[in-house]
């Protein structure tokens, strides 16, 4: 299993006993989904590993409490702490309608109503105050801000993602 197989489920943020259990902030509106985990992946040492769960149960609503089989004195929860934890893409709750997964949309092309074939999107970029789809056209980079008001329709069988962009948004990068 590599990371790039993975999502982000949340971090590891304090130890809860001194017998190893740890406490993990999940990343998620729908923390009930993963209370019974088996195994979750986590970044050890440079290593993408897997750690199967002994046993687990919500702490303070959002934080999950763990036991991880082979962790069990203090100084081993310690050296996990601060660590991110992941899960195979297949654990994801499956979307519908307008709903959709970063991940999901790379490489659907994507149609404005009124402009018509914008491009394909190439990537998500959320590491700025409003997300971003990244769209290339013709070897043109087009940036349009992921607003709700602004799908229109998701569609997966055709792979393509219908949006209704404010008038000259698209024009700016051609």
């Amino acid at each position: 299993m590599n990371i790039e197989d993975c999502f982000y489920l949340g971090k590891i943020v304090r130890k809860y006993s001194f017998n190893g259990e740890l406490l993990i902030k999940l990343d998620t509106d729908q923390p009930e989904l993963y209370e019974n985990l088996e195994a979750v992946f986590i970044n050890y040492r440079n290593t993408f590993m897997p750690f199967f769960i002994e046993s687990s149960q919500f702490h303070k609503s959002d934080l999950l409490r763990v036991q991880f089989e082979d962790v069990t004195t203090e100084a081993e929860a310690d050296s996990l702490l601060k660590s991110n934890v992941y899960l195979p893409l297949e654990f994801l709750p499956k979307l519908e309608g307008n709903k959709f997964y970063f991940h999901e949309v790379i490489g659907f092309n994507m149609d404005d109503v009124n402009y018509g074939y914008v491009g394909t999107i190439i990537s998500i970029n959320d590491s700025t105050a409003q997300a971003l789809f990244e769209v290339e056209k013709d070897g043109k980079e087009i940036l349009i801000p992921l607003n709700d008001a602004f799908i229109v329709k998701v569609d997966r069988t055709k792979k393509t993602l219908l949006v209704n962009t404010p008038e000259g948004l698209i024009d700016l990068y051609l």
